[in-house]
């Protein structure tokens, strides 16, 4: 099982050019290094400066910044067994400060990564509720003219439920341009919205989209019961690991992992917590060969439509 070229559905920005971004400067980045992040970042702080960062660099190195550059990754990928990673421009909203993002990864950026990457990187478009109309133009332009393959979506940090009607314009493009849409559900680690996050309100979108492909990204905690009911429910629906390493999922999202239908919907994403464990973890859960090839791969390439 060693073979597996697997394919990182969930991937940053962050994983070839680390913190460079001070997000100190945000409360709801704060607050996370000081509670969720704290036993990686003891000062409760991301690490910014130099000093810093050489202080930390055994904590944060791991996880954070392990790869220096596009190079670098690629390296790593050859070594850990990746074929692709898919790089998502990521935009989040402040929930306490007005109309401000306090993460926004523009679609040219991603592109000059995956220019860098020959074909390694997947680009993945972003998606602001506010912005409708610049968000249609950004998607429409990366997929036409770069070869995008995917739009994320963090509907959640916008304090919207993935039926919003701020949501609709994304999921019309997406099926008009034959298009997966992957957007995060379940809680927010950081302070923002969580109860927005329920997996059970894409029902609705999916009743209205059937052929639109929709990726359920980081297990839909707490509330994985409704996040498998609808990757059991919806054919065009999957889930993904992102944020969660095997080991630390409950055993009742394990064994729906390895069920017949996890084992043909759910897909790995480092998240940026670098290539190596989740990989290893996976190939060493106690699942049929069948599940690790399909959560590391084959899941992946149909669900982002790579067979040929």
């Amino acid at each position: 099982m060693d073979d597996i070229k697997a394919i990182d559905i969930n991937n940053w920005p962050t994983q070839v050019e680390g913190l460079d971004y001070d997000y100190n400067k945000f409360q709801e980045w704060r607050q996370m290094a000081q509670t969720t992040f704290k036993p990686m970042f003891p000062t409760g702080r991301f690490p910014f400066t130099p000093e810093e960062r050489e202080k930390f660099k055994y904590l944060y190195g791991t996880v954070f910044y392990p790869y220096e550059s596009v190079d670098k990754l690629v390296e790593a990928m050859d070594k850990e067994g990746y074929d692709r990673v898919c790089l998502c421009a990521l935009r989040m909203w402040s929930y306490r400060r007005t109309f401000e993002l306090i993460v926004d990864y523009t679609e040219e950026h991603i592109y000059e990564l995956m220019k860098q990457a020959n074909g390694r990187i997947i680009g993945v478009a972003g998606y602001n509720p506010f912005r409708i109309p610049e968000s249609i133009e950004w998607i429409e332009k990366s997929v036409t003219e770069y070869g995008f393959k995917m739009v994320f979506a963090h509907p959640i940090t916008f304090g919207l439920r993935f039926n919003d009607k701020k949501m609709y314009p994304l999921y019309a493009v997406c099926n008009k341009l034959g298009i997966p849409v992957s957007i995060q559900v379940g809680h927010s680690a950081e302070p923002l919205p969580s109860w927005v996050g329920h997996p059970i309100t894409v029902d609705e979108v999916v009743l209205d989209f059937p052929d639109l492909k929709m990726n359920l990204s980081h297990t839909g905690y707490p509330w994985r019961l409704e996040w498998q009911d609808m990757l059991w429910k919806h054919p065009n629906v999957y889930g993904d690991l992102a944020a969660y390493m095997p080991s630390g999922l409950d055993k009742e999202t394990l064994d729906f992992i390895n069920s017949g239908v996890g084992r043909l919907k759910v897909m790995w994403g480092t998240n940026g917590f670098g290539l190596k464990r989740g990989k290893q973890e996976i190939l060493g859960m106690d699942w049929k060969d069948e599940t690790k090839a399909n959560v590391l791969r084959n899941n992946a390439v149909r669900f982002l439509g790579l067979e040929e």
